[in-house]
């Protein structure tokens, strides 16, 4: 039975992590997702500024959301590489992020953070493992085990 892209919202706008940290969907289609983050006090690091931490999980955020609406699978983030190009303390943030490549075990995202002036104040990239059907029930001490 197929996924479709309306399920895939409804996973992350139920997910306690994902409303936790604050985030919104703008908008959710099938290789074009943005989301929404409003800055607040909580997230700021002891410089007063958003906490690196959070750049990086509303990047794997966006890059995961993007991936599975584009592969219809749950998705695994293997590598997660965040470049900070602009410090922010007040606001809301903007992420979106497309699929560069898709194979049948992996896809390779970019996306970016941006400010409502449209200024980017973190790029990423990721690479996901695609799990297919198969792989549902994936035990990882299965794998330590051997």
């Amino acid at each position: 039975m197929s996924v479709e892209v309306k399920d895939i919202r409804n996973q992350f706008e139920s997910s306690a992590f994902f409303s936790h940290i604050g985030f919104e969907i703008i908008r959710f289609e099938e290789g074009n997702v943005i989301i929404k983050l409003k800055i607040e006090e909580h997230l700021l690091n002891v410089n007063g500024t958003l906490h690196g931490g959070i750049h990086a999980t509303m990047l794997d955020t966006i890059l995961g959301m993007v991936t599975r609406s584009v592969t219809r699978s749950k998705v695994v983030t293997t590598s997660l590489t965040v470049h900070y190009l602009a410090s922010i303390s007040n606001g809301e943030l903007f992420a979106e992020a497309k699929v560069l490549q898709k194979g049948h075990k992996i896809a390779f995202t970019e996306g970016e953070i941006k400010d409502v002036n449209g200024n980017i104040i973190a790029k990423g990239t990721g690479i996901f493992k695609i799990m297919r059907d198969t792989e549902a029930s994936y035990d990882p001490k299965a794998i330590v085990n051997k």
